[in-house]
């Protein structure tokens, strides 16, 4: 965990500023703040309308009676995407471009899935739905529901409670 947010908080904003300096010393100042400013810029307009077409495919999803999980994931996808673009860098660009992509977003998809299911495999992470967890924690059958409150509304005997 330590090696990744190192990597996170130092070395890539490190590689972004040495890519930034060389090529600001390759075509100049001038040039290189307008490329920082124009990927911002345009990021910013592509996040906003990937942003707005991923949350009408929630609500669309949610209106239809179903569970929304690859549009949440997009949208986390291009939130994460849109804060890179806004990130002054040419590396913080390229990837936050690549995730705004429908293409490149969903193999972003098949791999945030692909180590999830992972890390519920390895048990590092249990899934609880419904009062009811599952996991190989649990030998693989899911535990009885965990009832916190209940009201008895008709037991069937024709009486009331």
């Amino acid at each position: 965990m330590f090696g990744r947010l190192l990597l996170l908080f130092l070395i890539v904003p490190v590689a972004d500023l040495a890519l930034l300096v060389g090529v600001g010393g390759r075509i100049g100042l001038g040039p290189t703040l307008a490329i920082v400013v124009l990927t911002a810029v345009v990021g910013s307009w592509l996040a906003r309308r990937e942003g707005t077409a991923a949350w009408r495919r929630v609500q669309a999803k949610l209106a239809t009676g179903g569970v929304p999980g690859p549009e949440l994931v997009d949208g986390v996808v291009i939130l994460v995407s849109g804060t890179l673009l806004l990130t002054p860098g040419f590396l913080t660009d390229v990837v936050g471009l690549l995730g705004l992509f429908p293409p490149t977003r969903a193999l972003a998809r098949r791999a945030l899935r692909a180590r999830f299911e992972q890390a519920v495999t390895r048990g590092s992470v249990r899934v609880v739905s419904g009062g009811a967890a599952f996991g190989p924690a649990f030998g693989g059958a899911p535990p009885p529901p965990v009832v916190e409150d209940a009201e008895v509304i008709d037991d069937g005997s024709g009486r009331e409670p």
